[in-house]
């Protein structure tokens, strides 16, 4: 294989294979779970869906909740270290 490959593509090759996972894992979360994916027949069927409930359960998974209990904030060491710098100066 080291003939066919050099080792400079590795971290290519590595970034690729990250997000092709990352593509593949949320096409397979929404053709499972996505209320509005019908793949059997007899769902396909019915043209207007009254499943509210479930599409709220689908937009708001764990990991969206866990982020509306948090600050909205990139780096708040940093941001406080500003902003606290700020109100001293006035």
């Amino acid at each position: 294989m080291g003939r066919w490959l050099r080792p400079e593509a590795y971290p290519l090759i590595a970034a690729m294979t990250f997000v092709g996972s990352i593509c593949i894992f949320q096409l397979t979360r929404n053709v499972i779970m996505n209320p509005d994916v019908r793949v059997n027949k007899t769902a396909r069927n019915t043209a207007i869906l009254d499943n509210a409930e479930e599409g709220q359960k689908y937009s708001q998974h764990g990991f969206r909740k866990f982020l509306s209990q948090r600050p909205p904030e990139v780096m708040p060491a940093l941001n406080s270290f500003f902003s606290s710098s700020d109100k001293q100066k006035q």
